[in-house]
């Protein structure tokens, strides 16, 4: 099953993608719902974000050949996290798919992609053990961690760095069957192959991080994790199109834009 979130018109609903047609839908995946009986041709609804998370967490460092790469350009030694590192996001960065990413104007040319899974919660988790967390996910999405990183390494916080608007591409929908362990990511600049890894290949896996997580916070249905990305990211520039697939789940495709144009 395929959950999107769609506009037509003014008119804002759930659906179920199934071929090349939205199945409008009642309620959301989150609760009650049912089918409304209307369906669509997916070609012409407006996909959005596929859910607007009450809170947005994104793991930290979590793909070993991310530490290594990175620590290679730094010149320093590789050191994997020492345990799960959690942090958030803002809302406001969120943008859909086939929507652009605008890089704002005062910005340097280290504006960067970061493909990564998205877990998206399903019902209230609090106290989880790893084998319990399955049960409490409804699905996984696509999302691009696009970072400005002259400012990620100058400003105390990550503020603008990582949550400047239209930073957080998510979509296109929310796949309740892919198996993480099947999954390849695989990132496309201008439909050239700039990063491809196993999905699944995490220092710290989806199970244990959200066991950890709700030892000490609530997650709540519409909660989205995103889990890190693996590689060395290379940067875009306004013109370029940066599509993120991973297999299961299909393809989160972006323009990139200057702003002002």
């Amino acid at each position: 099953m395929r959950w999107c979130r769609f506009r037509v018109g003014e008119k804002v609903s759930y659906g179920l993608v199934e071929g090349d047609e939205v199945a409008q839908v009642m309620g959301t995946p989150f609760g009650r719902h049912r089918r409304t009986g209307t369906r669509l041709p997916l070609s012409e609804v407006k996909l959005l974000v596929p859910c607007v998370p009450p809170t947005f967490y994104a793991a930290g460092v979590n793909y070993m050949d991310h530490v290594t790469g990175t620590a290679a350009l730094l010149g320093r030694s590789a050191e994997p996290p020492a345990k799960p590192d959690i942090g958030y996001r803002a809302n406001n960065a969120l943008t859909g798919h086939g929507d652009p990413i605008v890089i704002p104007g005062d910005a340097t040319q280290d504006v960067q992609y970061e493909g990564e899974l998205v877990v998206v919660i399903s019902k209230q988790a609090k106290d989880l053990r790893e084998d319990q967390v399955w049960d409490y996910i409804l699905g996984y999405t696509i999302g691009n961690d696009v970072s400005e990183r002259t400012w990620q390494h100058g400003d105390r916080t990550l503020w603008r760095a990582k949550n400047a608007d239209t930073f957080k591409p998510m979509g296109p929908w929310i796949d309740t069957e892919a198996d993480p362990a099947e999954m390849r990511t695989t990132v496309r600049l201008n439909h050239r192959v700039v990063a491809d890894f196993a999905t699944n290949n995490m220092i710290y896996g989806i199970a244990t991080y959200l066991s950890v997580m709700t030892k000490y916070i609530t997650l709540y249905p519409g909660d989205v994790v995103w889990m890190g990305t693996d590689g060395i990211p290379q940067n875009m520039k306004p013109g370029d199109v940066v599509e993120v697939e991973i297999s299961g789940i299909g393809t989160l495709q972006n323009p990139v834009l200057a702003e002002g144009t």
